[in-house]
This record gives C-alpha cells, structure tokens and sequence, in this order.
C-alpha cells in the first residue's frame, strides 16, 4: 500500500500519501469534518503537502456525488501554474539578473497593482488583453444577469496580473542548463468574489442545517438545489478565466526577456497550464463524479504538470503515473509548514538574504513569510509521492517576481 489510511467513524476512509511529511492535529481534524459529508464518493485523498485550510484542508481531493463544497473550491478560483521552456541556455542570460527581473516587474502588473487602470505604470499592450477579454465576457454577462453585484468586481481590469501573496513568476534552470518561465496566479478579483458569494449562498441556503455542520465552510449544494447549476457555470468561468490570465502574463514575460536578452529565441509548444483549486466532473471507479482538489494538481497517466517548491527552493515538471486511489492527483507544491503570521516572528530580512542567495528577487520585509522555511522541505514531499508522479524535469530559480 502506498499510502497511509487514516479511518473515520462514521464517515469515509482518508487515504494519505504523507509517509515522511507532519500533518498537524487541525489539519487531520479537517479532514475527519470532510469524511463525514454524507455524499463523498468512496474516500479522500491526501497530499504530502497538507495543511489546514478554509473549511477543508489544502492538499486535498474530494469526490463527490450530487453536490459540491464552495468553501472547498475556495475564492481563488482556477489558482494555477504555468511553465515553458525556451530554447535558450543558462549562458544565454546576461551576467546581472536585475536587469531582466525588472523587465518582468515592468510588463506584469504585480502585487496590489490596478491593472489597465493606470496604463502608463507597465509596459503592457492593450490589445491581447482586450482579445482576451471577448472571450469571456459573454460568459460574464450570463453570470452577472443573475448576480448583478459581480459586476462591480475587478474582472476586466484584473486579467493579465499577477496578484499578491505566494503567486509570483520567475525565470528558472533545468538539470540540462536550459531557461524555463513559470508563474503562479489564478481569477483574481472577480475569482475571489465569485468564491466568496456563493460560500454566502451556501450557508444561507443550509441556515437550518448549518449547525449540524462541524464547519459552516462545508456547507454545500446538493445537485438540483437553487444555486447549484449557477455555481457551476461560475466557477468553470472563473476557471477559463485563471487559465487565459496566466497566457497574457506569460506572453507579457516572453516580451520582457526580449527586451534583455540579445540572443532570439522562442518556447517548448509543450507548455504546461494547470490549475490546482478547482472542480470539474471527471470518471472514477466506474461512476461520474465532481472532483474539487484544493491545492493539487491533475496527474492521470502521461499528462505533464507542475510541483513547484518554496521561493528560492526547487520545484518540479511531472507527468503523472494514474494512480487511481489518488482519484490521478499530485501535490500542488510544497505546502506550508507554519503560518505567515509564525513566519515573520520566527524570521528576520537578514535569513530572507541567506535563504535566497542564489535568486535575484525581493529581500525585504515584505516577503518573509514567503521565505523557504515556512514551506515544507520539497524533497521529502516528492518522495512522499513517488507513486503519483514521475519528475521529468528538476528547476531551479535564478529570478523571482513577487507580489
């Protein structure tokens, strides 16, 4: 057996690929809370990089039948990862790294930033946005004729930025010498609020029964129910828009090394785009059911996806083995080991310089609790998961953008 089994009374079994990685007590509590939803299919699945989350715990898959946990989705909606490799070599990047991370600061709109609100602040063409958004937007009014409120959101405005917190894009080296980009972002502000009023909708609609719930934030829809049909259509909207958002600012990227680096060059047409909280109807065991993973990652036989480690840590191109106890699922990286609140009492600006060295990047207050160590140790994760995944490619980074 390949994994831990962690059994429930009075609900489904957790099947935990955790062997050599901590779970804290709360985040086994969460799980046990999960496992007794009447309408989870089979059992859980459990990620090495577990840790306590909203309602559920990150690092998990849920199957389900007949109903769907929003609070599980969660409010980044479509949260994801995006890798390409260039044809370019390590020794084909200019001796000073600076240069090219602040060409990627000026053409990726980061952090609070308010997108196409202030134009003149990046360097970053209209047009692929606006095509971006044709796409979406009649999918959007659909959305907002029944949900008025959401049209007040930043959903325009957001699309081709990268946001704050962990998501970042970086510039990274094989284990062949060869240059890769990656990022990490999701549906922003329309994403979050989408998440956010159906979480509402839920409690409110299970009002009579949420006290028999051990966590209001596992208050569902049952298929048939008011809201269910409405927060399907949102949510794989929310997803369309992460995956086409993570494109712009990818091609936005591509522009900015340009910009620096002499020699031409293009990208792998094998780039990989996954999210990693979301839902989608998938077939398991026979029957059709919803798959929610919170913070993993799709890994059915020979499709390619990506583990990324802590900033200045390594992270990982997979392609998944099907393993079918996992419902064919990964980790999404390594997972927190601590809190940002523990993170930046624990660790000072001077172990943010220590810890990332050998990355050009942020070195200031600002990001610490990003730092290295307030993620579980990479290695110990990837062999927890040795039967999921398969490492076809190992990064390193040598720049990181952060929000």
């Amino acid at each position: 057996m390949d994994y831990q089994l962690m059994e429930v009374a009075d609900g489904k079994p957790v099947k935990m690929w955790t062997e050599g990685v901590a779970v804290d007590d709360f985040a086994r509590d969460q799980l046990t809370h999960t496992a007794k939803l009447p309408f989870i299919f089979r059992h859980l699945a459990v990620m090495p990089d577990v840790h306590a989350g909203k309602g559920s715990t990150i690092g998990s898959v849920i199957p389900t039948l007949g109903a769907i946990i929003p609070a599980a989705v969660g409010v980044d909606i479509g949260c994801g990862m995006m890798a390409a490799r260039t044809t370019l070599n390590a020794a084909d990047l200019p001796d000073s790294l600076a240069g090219l991370r602040s060409a990627i600061e000026r053409a990726v709109p980061h952090g609070r930033a308010p997108g196409r609100r202030d134009p003149g602040a990046w360097d970053r063409p209209p047009q692929p946005v606006d095509v971006a958004w044709k796409a979406l937007a009649e999918g959007f009014k659909r959305i907002v004729d029944k949900y008025p409120k959401l049209a007040r959101t930043n959903n325009y405005v957001h699309l081709g930025t990268l946001g704050t917190g962990n998501h970042f894009v970086e510039v990274c080296v094989d284990e062949a010498d060869s240059v890769w980009f990656m990022l990490h972002s999701g549906s922003r502000g329309v994403g979050n609020a989408i998440g956010n009023l159906f979480i509402e909708l839920a409690q409110a609609d299970m009002r009579q029964h949420i006290a028999n719930l051990p966590d209001r934030n596992l208050a569902y829809f049952e298929e048939g129910s008011a809201h269910f049909d409405d927060y399907v259509q949102a949510v794989g909207w929310a997803q369309d828009y992460a995956r086409r958002n993570r494109e712009l600012m990818m091609d936005a990227v591509v522009r900015a090394a340009r910009s620096v680096i002499a020699k031409p060059f293009s990208l792998d047409e094998h780039a990989v785009n996954c999210h990693h909280n979301y839902v989608q109807k998938e077939r398991h065991f026979g029957s059709e059911i919803l798959v929610t993973r919170k913070g993993a990652v799709s890994a059915q036989k020979g499709q390619f996806g990506i583990i990324p480690g802590s900033m200045g840590a390594k992270s990982f191109i997979v392609r998944g083995l099907g393993n079918a106890e996992s419902f064919c699922s990964c980790s999404h990286g390594a997972g927190r080991s601590m809190s940002r609140t523990e993170a930046k009492r624990r660790f000072s600006v001077d172990d943010q310089i220590k810890a990332t060295a050998h990355v050009e990047c942020r070195k200031d207050a600002g990001v610490i609790d990003e730092i290295p160590m307030a993620y579980k140790d990479i290695d110990a994760v990837m062999a927890a998961q040795r039967s999921l995944v398969e490492v076809v490619h190992t990064l390193r980074q040598v720049v990181c953008v952060k929000g």
